[in-house]
């Protein structure tokens, strides 16, 4: 027994998470509604440990589970991305949650749950690992969406996402089976070595297997649970499905590609461009008619994915490099943006229609400031941190001669502006409605760190870039 100890040393963050979940769900059975406050910080404090044991891990690459489960510096990077955003949402839904009466108190431990799974995703080096880590994640996620039981909408979003992604799964199971089936191994390594001999059943498998990561980072043509999710879950719940789990599906859709399909990067480029192409273009276009701010998030995460993807599909350690930088500045501007959508409330609750920002500049100068700044970054205006995070992957791009997708982008990005720059003209130049309640001193601390990196990130990038090329280079 002593033995095996020090070999689950990699997996400690997630043995916290899982841990606690357990202690805090006895917490809650016993204690019922009134220890929601209790459970949600805890639950907040457990992820903050969790991101503290992935810094203080040992250097190098870690192994453990038979080789099936990696902590290098990209898997260190992503899960301190995922669980440090996990932690915001929960911050974020204290106030919210008082106020819609929806003190469920395995509402902190599903999340902590789905961080779990998001870190066994981040880490996973073979097919079996990649399918615990997605349905660990994706399970607490179905639940989650649904968690507002006297809201239709809710119920609806939870069982659309259920069915969807139930589908997205059997996708993502076909193709590995195939794949395996191929190159007769289910570990990465092994997979890159037998890939070339692979033929048309391993192209086959690829093709399922990035069709199920594609629905998991809402890619085109993947997509079409997001904008009903989105608008149907509760708003802190829309939050968190914005940052982390993106973030967590996106870093295996990059590990899968790179460790286990590189002798046949042609292949996998091809559907990448493509998704990318249809993901930016849907982003750019489909928002444009939205009224409600959470559908239009919703359409701009799946054009913010078509735009990370670009990195990926230079298929360099450039573009790896890009994507990283691009999930962690798109992972701040969300959360800033959601922090402000959360502050739209009146006397009668919530509101999410774009028309209820009118004339917010004069009710609430700072709030529409620094909504602004966030849409702006958004639309990847300089020199805000939004723009510096196209400006990487469409470099690599370029580096890697896909001109035209690059050109793609900047096209994409161009016309995507007009549906920010629509919300900005509603706050500073239509006339003022009846002004929104005060925020609440968690979703100020939210909007101000979340404010602050995107309006300062021109003038100290240096750490950030330094952590993402040291994880990218892990890869290669």
């Amino acid at each position: 027994m002593t033995g095996e100890l020090p070999s689950l040393i990699p997996a400690l963050p997630e043995i916290i998470l899982a841990v606690g979940a357990m202690v805090l769900l006895m917490v809650g059975a016993y204690g019922g509604e009134r220890t929601n406050l209790i459970v949600s910080t805890a639950a907040i404090v457990l992820l903050v440990a969790a991101c503290i044991a992935v810094i203080l891990l040992p250097a190098g690459s870690l192994t453990t589970f038979g080789g099936s489960f990696v902590v290098d510096d990209f898997a260190r990077f992503v899960k301190i991305l995922s669980f440090g955003g996990t932690a915001v949402a929960i911050l974020m839904s204290f106030d919210f949650v008082k106020r819609a009466g929806m003190r469920k108190f395995e509402y902190p431990i599903l999340m902590l749950l789905s961080a779990v799974g998001m870190g066994m995703l981040i880490s996973a080096t073979d097919l079996i690992a990649l399918y615990l880590g997605l349905e660990l994640m994706s399970l607490s996620l179905y639940v989650i969406a649904a968690i507002d039981r006297d809201s239709a909408k809710s119920t609806e979003a939870g069982l659309k996402y259920f069915v969807l992604g139930a589908l997205s799964s059997g996708m993502l199971l076909y193709g590995a089976s195939l794949v395996y089936g191929a190159t007769g191994q289910i570990s990465f390594a092994a997979i890159s070595q037998a890939a070339p001999q692979g033929g048309l059943a391993l192209t086959f498998g690829l093709v399922f297997l990035l069709a199920g990561l594609c629905f998991k980072v809402s890619a085109v043509p993947f997509h079409m649970w997001t904008p009903d999710v989105y608008e149907g879950s509760p708003t802190p719940v829309t939050a968190f499905f914005a940052a982390a789990p993106k973030v967590a599906a996106m870093a295996i859709f990059v590990r899968a590609t790179m460790t286990a399909f590189p002798s046949i990067t042609v292949q996998w480029q091809q559907i990448v461009v493509f998704v990318s192409i249809a993901s930016m273009a849907l982003g750019s276009f489909a928002a444009i008619g939205q009224t409600n701010i959470k559908r239009l998030l919703a359409y701009s995460s799946i054009g913010h994915m078509g735009f990370a993807l670009v990195g990926l599909a230079a298929g360099t350690q450039e573009g790896v490099q890009g994507v990283l930088i691009y999930v962690a500045i798109y992972v701040a501007m969300t959360l800033g943006s959601f922090a402000c959508v959360l502050s739209m409330k009146r006397a009668g609750g919530m509101v999410e229609n774009i028309s209820d920002l009118a004339g917010l500049a004069r009710t609430s100068p700072m709030l529409a400031f620094m909504f602004a700044m966030l849409m702006f970054s958004l639309a990847g205006i300089p020199p805000l941190a939004g723009f510096f995070a196209k400006f990487y992957v469409f470099i690599a791009a370029i580096n890697a001669g896909l001109y035209a997708l690059a050109v793609i982008g900047v096209l994409t990005s161009v016309i995507g502006a007009y549906y920010y720059l629509a919300i900005v003209k509603t706050m500073y130049f239509d006339e003022p409605q009846k002004s929104f309640e005060p925020m609440s001193g968690e979703q100020v601390a939210v909007l101000g760190v979340a404010g602050l990196f995107n309006l300062l990130f021109f003038a100290w990038p240096g750490p950030l870039l330094n952590a993402a090329t040291a994880a990218a280079k892990s890869l290669f």
